[in-house]
């Protein structure tokens, strides 16, 4: 007997195995969770326009309102170097590992998805295409910086300003993307114990995120009219991803092919993007700077100010 229930434990267990990961359609969830659900979402739209806001908002208008968020204060490059580290832990800790996790899904045909890290390919080809943009974009200002310069004699400096304009555009485009499908998973879930701590992690998350944008678009010193668009972008991106996903909530599936496909397609572009801005036109152009270089107690408070970034983002994970 012991025997025959063994041999039907082991027949059993692949069985039940498979059973726990399905790509069949969800349940039809009970109307009151449904209800409480779209409270939540409601909340946190509100919540979410409003951390985006403000954190985008403090840096542009710090010389006014704030004169330590101005880009010319050490209290600017410490508040930066934070929601660098934010960002960072954003595309390694958040965004990535779902890219995987989609593009892995066994959801999805073994060939080709199965037999190839597409995510990690799309992520790393989104880096190097941000980098050839970045460069051409900074080769070409320089170069019509140099021929003003000839010219008219006037000064180069406006190709550091020009540079931050690139930068705060494709940051933005990066934030943008993964923007768009956190909102749209967040209002396409019915699941009021998965939305709640998204709240919060959500929150949390645009403030600083959008601190580190906005002090990008604050260096830029683009015109009033740019600066209020870029900043609304950024703003309104999540909450419209959410109110999208509340509209689709009974026609979505995001165990379908074609929704794991795009949201780890552009999860992996998203990353990428986010990785390289990061590492490379936040904080290695902030980090080696002359006044960083010049003042050892500032680059020891970067230091500590990317670690409490980075760390405090990747600690959300745990709930989002």
């Amino acid at each position: 007997m012991r025997n025959f229930c063994s041999l039907a434990f082991l027949l059993l267990l692949p069985a039940a195995v498979l059973a726990d990961c399905t790509c069949d359609a969800a349940d039809q969830v009970d109307v009151n969770l449904k209800s409480i659900a779209l409270r939540y979402k409601l909340a946190a739209i509100a919540s979410i326009l409003v951390a985006g806001a403000i954190g985008v908002s403090l840096p542009t208008l710090g010389k006014k309102i704030f004169p330590a968020l101005s880009p010319e204060e050490n209290f600017f490059f410490i508040v930066k170097a934070f929601a660098a580290g934010v960002i960072l832990a954003t595309g390694f800790i958040h965004v990535l590992p779902d890219a995987f996790d989609d593009l892995s899904s066994p959801c999805l045909n073994q060939d080709p998805w199965g037999n190839f890290p597409f995510a990690g390919f799309i992520a790393m080809v989104a880096a190097i295409g941000t980098l050839m943009i970045d460069t051409y974009a900074n080769s070409y200002f320089h170069r019509r910086s140099n021929t003003t310069t000839a010219a008219y004699g006037v000064s180069s400096d406006k190709t550091h300003l020009l540079r931050y304009r690139v930068i705060s555009q494709v940051l933005e485009l990066g934030i943008i993307v993964h923007s768009v499908i956190i909102g749209i998973a967040l209002g396409a879930s019915a699941n009021p114990s998965t939305i709640r701590p998204l709240i919060g992690a959500l929150t949390f998350h645009q403030l600083f995120e959008g601190m580190g944008l906005g002090g990008c678009i604050a260096q830029g010193e683009f015109n009033s009219r740019t600066v209020a668009t870029m900043a609304a972008f950024f703003s309104l991106t999540t909450p419209i991803g959410i109110a999208i996903g509340i509209g689709i909530t009974n026609v979505y599936s995001e165990t379908s092919s074609t929704a794991l496909i795009i949201q780890g397609v552009f999860n992996s572009a998203s990353s990428g993007i986010l990785i390289y801005m990061a590492l490379v036109d936040l904080l290695a152009a902030d980090f080696m700077s002359s006044k960083v270089q010049g003042n050892w107690k500032l680059q020891a408070s970067t230091n500590v100010s990317l670690l409490l970034g980075a760390a405090g983002m990747s600690i959300l994970a745990k709930w989002a």
